[in-house]
This record gives C-alpha cells, sequence and structure tokens, in this order.
C-alpha cells in the first residue's frame, strides 16, 4: 500500500471535520466516529503514529483558512466567559474572514499565571514565565 502524503491525509480530515461541524448534518456526524477511527487505523498500520501531531497542526491551520479557528488556551485557573470572549475577539482580528472561534480551555499546572494561546501554527506566550523570560532576555542582551 502506497503511503498518502500528509498534507492530503490532513487535508481529508479537515474537510470532512469542518463540514461536520459547521453543517451539523445528522450522515456526517454519525460517521465522525467512524472516519476518524479509519484514520487512525491507517496511521497504525503504516506506522505513522509519529506524524500525528503534525497533521493535527495541518488541520487546525486548514481549518483557520477556511473561517474556523480554534485556539487552544492553557492555564492553571479557569477563564471566565469574558475572557475566552476577548480572546476570541483578538484571534478574530487575526483571521478576519472567520465564522466561528472556538476556545479550547486546557488545564496545565505549569501556567503559573497568565495564559499560553495556540492558534493553528501560531503562539502566544501571555504567561507570567513567559513574561519574565523576555524580561530576562532583554536584561541580559549584550552583557557577556
Amino acid at each position: 500500500m502506497a503511503k498518502a502524503p500528509r498534507r492530503v491525509i490532513s487535508e481529508a480530515v479537515a474537510a470532512h471535520m469542518y463540514y461536520t461541524d459547521v453543517y451539523e448534518t445528522k450522515e456526517y456526524v454519525r460517521d465522525r466516529k467512524k472516519y476518524i477511527d479509519s484514520v487512525a487505523s491507517y496511521l497504525l498500520e503504516t506506522r505513522r503514529t509519529g506524524e500525528l501531531d503534525s497533521i493535527l497542526r495541518d488541520i487546525t491551520a486548514d481549518w483557520a483558512r477556511v473561517g474556523y479557528v480554534e485556539v487552544i488556551a492553557r492555564t492553571a485557573h479557569i477563564l471566565t466567559d469574558a475572557t475566552k470572549q476577548d480572546i476570541a475577539a483578538q484571534v478574530k482580528k487575526l483571521y478576519p474572514q472567520a465564522e466561528k472561534v472556538v476556545v479550547t480551555e486546557v488545564a496545565d499546572p505549569a501556567v503559573i499565571g497568565g495564559v499560553r494561546i495556540s492558534v493553528a501554527n501560531q503562539q502566544l506566550d501571555l504567561s507570567v514565565q513567559g513574561k519574565l523570560n523576555k524580561f530576562k532576555q532583554l536584561t541580559g542582551a549584550g552583557k557577556e
């Protein structure tokens, strides 16, 4: 069996899942788990599970291009609805064509304060640790 290129896999999954989430047709929703199971089986059979992170990044980038933007917000504390709306509004500025912005909150105890935001292939570190690291870089520059 010839291996399908990673982009072909990610584009097919992105199209299928986008259609399911946006149009919510019963046929696609019912078929969703079966479809993902078959993609997972293919990756296992062809020993390509190591490419899964890359495929998922490609899928979110494809979604963002067509107007479905998923934001991963890593934080140690629960985000308020107002904060989620602020994040969505800022992302909407980056992707003005976005029809739907979904903010997914991920609990990460490594983030002491603030939030780390991931959108498609971009990241924004607004955590306390990220700000301290930036400050350290700025103040330590040229002192060698």
